[in-house]
């Protein structure tokens, strides 16, 4: 008899979660978006003023039967305590027209935001996210890539290769917008990222990986508190804080000293290091006096500059408040920043102290200076980095380094901002002592890239078919300049010296969609 009572409950429970799922998809609220929806705000995209939410049926649970697990369980029983905020003023975007879309019986209550035709003729509802404001909190994803050769890439590798972009992605994070992409072979192995950023989340791997992280950070986001919630919402910190559970609660790496290291700040996460009953636990436990700022960089000096190599190409990819990418295409083999944190403030007024941390590099070739009683400025050197393996998770090669600047309120940390230098070594450069004082200065320059068959970002980076070696005095002052070309060796002017031979000019020419630089004009 108790077997039979037994299994006359498994069979009621099974069927009482099918009718939900069921009574899910059918009550599921959607917002249309219309183009007469829309306001221009020039380049920066769209506004949706008028942004309405549908009714709700608070009846349906927070989260669907089908989200098992010790952190799904958690959620639950803090909504029906009355303790989690839910989805009220939250809409789920899916960028890639249903690809990858959000299950409508996860998360029954949570408004789905559907595209007009007008929106989706002109693709604004598709790809990478950053045209469209609505005045909401907004958790979306995109399961896509940029496929065409040479220039496929994931949407975050896209977001970050101009300046347009990289304003775009920030000003999303800092209106309460939080977009997930894959890194879709930019992150296997190699790490073909340029910069690192906190404004979108990357999962490891293709179509789908971006679901477990979709499902990991509505359930956060559903866990805060009330109270907490809306203060994130009129200070514009969801994104922020998102991340910064997210980073605090991977499996393993729990503590501060992890949360200060290149182990917890990747360019690209891993769904095997989700634990979303921590991420819930941790968003719970949020108090509005207790949230950490957005920080804010400042480049105050740099030896970065807009015009650096032969092609005249700026090393100042982009700037933005929370992240700073520059690409090194000069011959130096040191070069320097000031950043300042001093537009940093807190949400509460607290006195704040910065961390400024290495997240990846050799600690050997960059010496960060913090300043001030509280750290809020650094004098950041870096010396040439060749190819290197990462000391992570999963290692692979980089040609980037990262540093991480956090602010601590007393209670938490923030989530980092991130300066993030890449280095071109398709050009395969060889750096010597030289002259009395040994100085390290550049000897040779291949850049024959397309040529050896070195792999680069023809959307950043040129190739050209020619090898310049330099030579040096005993002073470490450069005596001379010869390109190796077609077998013969030309004779080029030293900048800044007098000579009677020609300086070359160039132009760049676009073959196979890769940018090739040629001489127009020499001794030769």
């Amino acid at each position: 008899m108790l077997a039979l009572t037994s299994w006359i409950r498994t069979i009621v429970a099974t069927a009482f979660s099918v009718v939900m799922a069921a009574q899910s998809v059918q009550a599921q609220p959607t917002q249309l978006l219309m183009a007469d929806d829309l306001v221009s705000v020039g380049p920066v995209g769209w506004l949706a003023p008028n942004f309405a939410f549908p009714n709700r049926n608070l009846r349906q649970p927070i989260v669907g039967p089908r989200l098992d697990g010790p952190g799904a369980d958690m959620l639950r029983g803090l909504w029906a305590r009355g303790l989690a905020s839910g989805f009220e003023g939250v809409v789920y975007e899916n960028r890639d027209r249903g690809h990858s879309p959000l299950s409508p019986e996860d998360f029954p209550q949570l408004t789905q935001l559907k595209f007009g035709p007008k929106l989706r003729a002109q693709n604004l509802d598709y790809g990478l996210a950053g045209r469209i404001f609505l005045p909401a909190i907004v958790i979306g994803n995109s399961s896509t890539a940029i496929t065409q050769f040479p220039i496929a890439r994931s949407q975050t590798r896209q977001a970050m290769t101009t300046q347009v972009e990289a304003s775009r992605a920030y000003h999303t994070y800092a209106n309460n917008h939080l977009y997930i992409y894959p890194e879709h072979k930019d992150h296997d192995a190699d790490d073909l990222f340029h910069a690192n950023w906190t404004y979108t989340i990357t999962s490891q791997g293709s179509s789908y990986s971006d679901q477990p992280f979709l499902h990991a950070i509505l359930m956060a986001l559903a866990a805060l508190p009330k109270d907490t919630r809306e203060f994130l919402r009129q200070k514009r910190l969801v994104a922020p804080t998102l991340q910064m559970i997210l980073r605090r609660s991977q499996l393993g790496l729990g503590s501060y000293e992890a949360y200060l290291s290149g182990l917890v700040h990747p360019p690209v996460f891993d769904k095997e290091r989700l634990d979303l009953q921590r991420m819930v636990g941790l968003a719970a436990s949020l108090l509005p006096e207790d949230i950490p700022p957005i920080i804010k960089l400042t480049v105050e000096e740099e030896s970065f500059t807009d015009n650096a190599d032969l092609a005249k190409m700026s090393e100042k990819l982009f700037d933005t408040p929370s992240a700073i990418a520059r690409v090194w295409r000069g011959n130096d083999y040191t070069k320097y920043m000031a950043v300042s944190t001093q537009n940093t403030v807190d949400p509460n007024g607290r006195d704040l102290k910065f961390r400024w941390v290495l997240l990846s590099g050799d600690p050997d070739k960059v010496r960060i200076e913090p300043e001030g009683e509280r750290a809020e400025r650094a004098r950041i050197s870096l010396d040439w980095h060749d190819t290197w393996i990462t000391q992570s998770l999963s290692p692979r090669s980089t040609n980037r380094v990262d540093i991480g600047v956090f602010a601590w309120n007393g209670v938490h940390y923030s989530a980092p901002a991130i300066i993030s230098v890449s280095f071109s070594n398709h050009h395969k450069r060889v750096y010597q002592p030289v002259g009395k004082n040994g100085e390290i200065k550049l000897v040779s320059i291949d850049y024959s890239a397309r040529k050896a068959k070195r792999p680069f970002d023809p959307l950043l980076h040129w190739w050209a078919k020619w090898q310049d070696e330099f030579s040096y005095g005993t002073d470490g002052e450069m005596q001379s300049w010869t390109r190796r070309l077609k077998g013969q060796d030309i004779p080029l002017p030293v900048p800044g010296q007098q000579s009677e031979l020609k300086a070359a000019t160039y132009k760049t020419v676009r073959k196979k969609e890769f940018k090739q630089l040629v001489m127009q004009d020499s001794t030769n």
